[in-house]
């Protein structure tokens, strides 16, 4: 038996060394962050105070919104702290939480980007009958069963890397504690975790993209089939949005959780990891909420009101 310390915190190199570059990326991070935090929650208050979008499609908006603040927020205040007085050091147990809520926001919004797509699904296929399927209980429904599977997912993304023993080294090559750059720090043989990791990955990812591939399949058939130029064009509009942050979303998770770790090169996942740590939670509300005329609307009378 060798002698081996089991690490008890981790040191994040962040996203840079050079300290010419750290006060410029504060800011950029700052101005990223703040705008994530005003366009979110923002969303989450319009919705609440204008009656007029009390309906399933904003519901999952408001809760899209919070996922993204939650998530968006268990990274980049860190990171914007490390950048600023330098600390890089993490402790193991705080570590594991980061992971744990990163994760376990990221697959929320996994299902509810699919939830959305049934939705719209239902909107645009069954509009007779919308507000009988897309009833309250159905919509919570929906909704806490995409925060449970989350948090569930979140708990074996968790565990299976924490698991492992860490004695090697305790640097680790990334700006926060992600999946595959703790996993790579591993001394145990990680060949069934990051198997567990593909196969979790694998069923979440795929799961919400069939739900989402076959709603949009019967939509566009039903788009096709609509005689009215401005029918056809208001049904596209209603799916145009979420479609676009879809194919962002999931083509960043592919990119990063469904290969090897030994495939992984640490700074191009960096890259990657800012755009959908950061970006896309920055990004949601345009391209889901701003665009529509209905959310314009009540920010003018609200605006209006205060005055």
């Amino acid at each position: 038996m060798e002698n081996r310390t089991e690490v008890t915190e981790f040191i994040l190199l962040g996203l840079t060394s050079d300290p010419g570059l750290q006060l410029p990326l504060f800011l950029t991070f700052l101005l990223i962050y703040t705008i994530t935090l005003a366009g979110n929650l923002g969303m989450i208050l319009l919705i609440v105070l204008d009656s007029r979008l009390h309906t399933p499609m904003y519901f999952f908006l408001g809760n899209l919104s919070l996922v993204d603040f939650c998530y968006s927020s268990s990274v980049t205040p860190t990171v914007m702290a490390r950048l600023l007085v330098g600390h890089k050091v993490i402790s193991y147990n705080a570590c594991a939480a980061q992971m744990f809520f990163f994760t376990g926001f990221a697959t929320v919004e996994n299902y509810l980007l699919a939830s959305m797509a049934y939705d719209r699904y239902a909107a645009v296929c069954q509009p007779l009958h919308y507000t009988t399927t897309m009833t309250t209980r159905v919509c919570a429904h929906l909704t806490i069963g995409c925060y449970i599977c989350g948090f569930l997912s979140a708990s074996v993304y968790t565990g299976n890397t924490f698991i492992l023993s860490f004695c090697k080294s305790n640097v680790v090559h990334h700006f926060f504690c992600d999946i595959p750059a703790l996993m790579l720090l591993s001394c145990s043989d990680r060949h069934v975790n990051e198997l567990v990791l593909i196969y979790e990955a694998s069923f979440n990812i795929f799961w919400g993209i069939i739900v989402i591939l076959i709603s949009y399949i019967f939509i566009f058939i039903t788009i096709l089939k609509m005689p009215s130029g401005a029918g056809y064009g208001k049904a596209l509009s209603t799916c145009t949005s979420h479609f676009t942050a879809v194919s962002i979303f999931y083509g960043t998770l592919i990119f990063m959780y469904l290969q090897p770790s030994s495939s992984h090169s640490m700074d191009t996942d960096k890259i990657i990891s800012v755009f959908y740590t950061m970006i896309i939670p920055m990004l949601n509300p345009v391209v889901y909420s701003l665009r529509n005329k209905e959310v314009k609307s009540a920010i003018t009378k609200i605006f209006l009101n205060a005055k």
